[in-house]
């Protein structure tokens, strides 16, 4: 615990000058004059204006973060994690930490340029061209000694000595004046944008200077106040760094030709006074500045992303996470990061690289943007920040970070989209039990369902014409059978929306409640193993008749009423048909249309056909019927299976009732052939019952209708004697739906 506390000692000044050194680093020194001859004056405006709409709402959206709760060891990584879930938060984290450790090469590479007039100078005089590695490989080999040796706080006091020699070169880089500069009467008005196809390209080569914003945040849990520390010391840079870069460009614009700016990428050195020495020891304290910043700040992601056991060898998470006794330094995950560093600097060239690197930068800067607009949107009591941004900011911030991608490089914004849910899938393989989102986007539903109920309540007092299912099914054999269910769930997975209710009998109390989220959770853990598409719930009631009454009263689950209920029994033991019965004028009175299963012990045969009879007393039936045949026709369980009709009507009728159905097809484009509607003529000796029964034996599901008046007279006859048959739906339609 002490030493804990002990490495948590820096203040504000340590994420400020890390992100500051970070953004007025390599690419300053060597790429800007580059950038200004190419695109002019008011080109490299727009692209520091540009860069700055990502990176000023995702260091708002950080400083928001940092100030809900206090953001531990790992920066960004522990911030997406923590929001996203550790899954999500280890597959961006293990970007993020080889895009940082990268990065260290990066700079030191670019540090080699600080020696240009020395190489230089070697091949006028004495014709030799050595390679950049005689200076990157000693001065990684240094950096990584002064890391593993002495740590962060060894690196924090180098980084305000070298910061300081950045600022003093810069400073005399304004002072410095040229013949160009007192011949070209520089000023705005006639200032240029040229060569605009190149804007993205260059766009792409000034980008990572930008990326120096959330160095600091690495630094998280080695900092006393991270909720202080991050918002000020991430912000301040980012502001600075922009308002310092409008004045090297406008200063850049003034002091050289195009074509100069072009052509040397040390035209600093010929501007700044003094700037043959005070240029070269700029780049070069800032890229070492960067490179210190960038090799604190990696280790800490890896070791955090380790202490997650983020990856699938507990020896090499514990090896990752384990830090120095003394002070808690990220030892090994320092030692893994150098290198990293290190083989990257022996080949030399990492260009390609660095558009990769800046392509998980900006996920991981989407990311964080999207964090702060899905906590804005969710609105969770628990969300308090004292740093306040605006949930437009981040949303533009998300957006402009993902369309930036794909504008910057297309086949690297798909290669990191496609490596990185490569890496999500592997972790996912490894870490099952910690699948799925956190509560961030639950929040965020939540306040969505909420606005769409209201919307579609509104919407819903304009009568719709098209009639879709919205059913309530209550069953109290759920651990027994599960027709009902997938029968919901046929209607529900494409066309419809079903409740489904299971019954505990019972008045509502402490025990019944307890019991009622025990089988909930059964019931969602068993119904899961099926594709789903049924929302699932308890009710509580001491009868059936009470359980019906409070579900028709129920909304619907998709904002729109509920307007069918479906009732189930079982065929072999049909003891609650009359139940059901009872309550037929309750559901009624609600204008609902009344659906009965009768579940047989045989499974269903999906291979089979869909059978509707259609009798003559079915005149508001009939077009529920073959609309509920042709909605559960469309899932895939049925796939294999035709819908066959067939219709008793009187001989003098059959043409017209052939005819009707032929229209009624085409009309409604139903994937109902001609070949599958059968007419059959009533016989006065043959009732629809044996027709039934010896036509549909082997039907996988056989719908008929069925009407008030003949339930009043046959109560629970009607519904039996199809013993031949497997399931049944028994359908009866509150009014004649529609079929165009």
């Amino acid at each position: 615990m002490s030493s804990t506390h002990n490495s948590q000692k820096f203040g504000t000044a340590p994420v400020f000058f890390t992100a500051i050194s970070t953004i007025l680093g390599a690419i300053l020194f060597l790429r800007f004059g580059y950038a200004v001859g190419n695109v002019g004056f008011w080109g490299v405006i727009f692209i520091i204006l540009l860069g700055h709409a990502v990176t000023i709402p995702t260091a708002f959206a950080i400083s928001e973060i940092a100030t809900n709760k206090r953001v531990e060891g790992g920066g960004e990584y522990f911030i997406i994690s923590r929001s996203f879930g550790l899954n999500v938060g280890a597959t961006i984290g293990i970007a993020l930490f080889m895009s940082q450790a990268i990065s260290v090469a990066f700079y030191i590479i670019a540090f080699t340029e600080a020696f240009e007039p020395i190489f230089n100078w070697l091949r006028e005089t004495y014709g030799y061209d050595l390679p950049r590695q005689v200076v990157s490989v000693p001065a990684m080999l240094l950096l990584s000694i002064l890391i593993l040796k002495k740590g962060a706080n060894l690196g924090v006091k180098a980084l305000y000595f070298v910061v300081a020699i950045l600022f003093a070169s810069l400073i005399l880089f304004f002072l410095g004046k040229t013949e160009y500069s007192a011949v070209s009467n520089f000023n705005l008005l006639n200032a240029d944008f040229r060569n605009s196809d190149n804007f993205f390209i260059v766009f792409a080569i000034i980008f990572p200077a930008f990326t120096g914003m959330t160095a600091g945040v690495g630094l998280s849990g080695d900092l006393k106040n991270p909720s202080k520390s991050i918002p000020l010391g991430t912000t301040a840079a980012t502001v600075i760094g922009m308002i310092i870069y409008f004045f090297i460009v406008y200063k850049l614009a003034g002091s050289a030709s195009s074509e100069d700016l072009v052509a040397n990428q040390l035209i600093m050195s010929k501007i700044a006074l003094g700037g043959a020495v005070v240029i070269p020891l700029g780049l070069a304290a800032s890229t070492i500045s960067s490179a210190l910043g960038s090799v604190m700040v990696a280790p800490r992601t890896l070791q955090a992303l380790s202490i997650d056991k983020s990856f699938p060898s507990k020896g090499v998470n514990k090896w990752l996470s384990k830090g120095r006794v003394s002070d808690n330094e990220p030892i090994n995950a320092s030692l893994v990061t150098c290198i990293i560093a290190m083989i990257f600097v022996v080949l030399g060239d990492v260009n390609a690289v660095a558009e990769i690197i800046s392509m998980f930068f900006m996920l991981t800067y989407g990311a964080l943007c999207l964090i702060s607009f899905l906590n804005h949107f969710g609105s969770s009591p628990s969300y308090r920040p004292s740093f306040k941004s605006k949930w437009f900011l981040s949303l533009i911030g998300f957006w402009i970070s993902i369309w930036v991608m794909f504008k910057i490089n297309t086949l690297y914004a798909f290669s990191a989209v496609v490596l990185m849910t490569l890496i999500y899938l592997y972790i996912n393989r490894y870490h099952k039990h910690r699948n799925g989102l956190e509560s961030i986007f639950l929040n965020s539903l939540y306040q969505l369902n909420r606005n769409m109920q209201v919307f579609l309540q509104k919407a819903g007092k304009r009568k719709v014409r098209e009639w879709r299912p919205s059913a309530i099914c209550i069953s109290k054999d759920s651990f027994e059978r599960d027709t009902a269910f997938k029968l919901l769930n046929w209607i529900s997975y494409k066309y419809g929306f079903g409740t489904y209710l299971h019954r505990i009998e019972g008045y509502y109390s402490k025990a019944t409640y307890s019991q009622s989220q025990e089988e909930l959770h059964k019931l969602i853990n068993s119904f899961d193993k099926m594709e789903n598409h049924v929302y699932v719930d308890t009710i509580i009631s001491p009868s059936y008749t009470s359980a019906i009454a409070q579900a028709i009263q129920l909304p619907g689950i998709a904002g729109m009423e509920n307007n069918m209920v479906i009732f189930e029994f079982d065929k072999d033991n049909p003891d609650r048909l009359d139940l059901i019965i009872e309550n037929y004028s309750l559901a009624k009175a609600g204008n609902f249309d009344f659906c009965i299963l009768g579940s047989a012990r045989r499974k269903f045969n999906y291979k089979n056909n869909i059978h509707v009879w259609i009798k003559s007393s079915d005149t508001d039936n009939a077009n529920l019927m073959i609309l509920l045949s042709f909605i559960i026709g469309g899932h895939p369980d049925w796939n294999k299976a035709d819908i066959k009709i067939f219709n008793i009507c009187k001989e003098e009728q059959a043409s017209e009732t052939r005819k009707q159905l032929d229209d009624l097809v085409v009309s409604g484009r139903l994937p109902i052939t001609n070949s599958n509607i059968e007419i059959i003529h009533e016989q006065i000796d043959v009732s629809s019952r044996e027709l039934i029964n010896k036509r549909s034996a082997d039907a996988g599901l056989t719908i008929i209708g069925f009407r008030g008046e003949s339930l009043k007279h046959e109560k629970s006859g009607l519904f039996t004697g199809y013993q031949e048959i497997g399931n049944i739906l028994f359908i009866n339609s509150n009014s004649q739906k529609t079929i165009d």
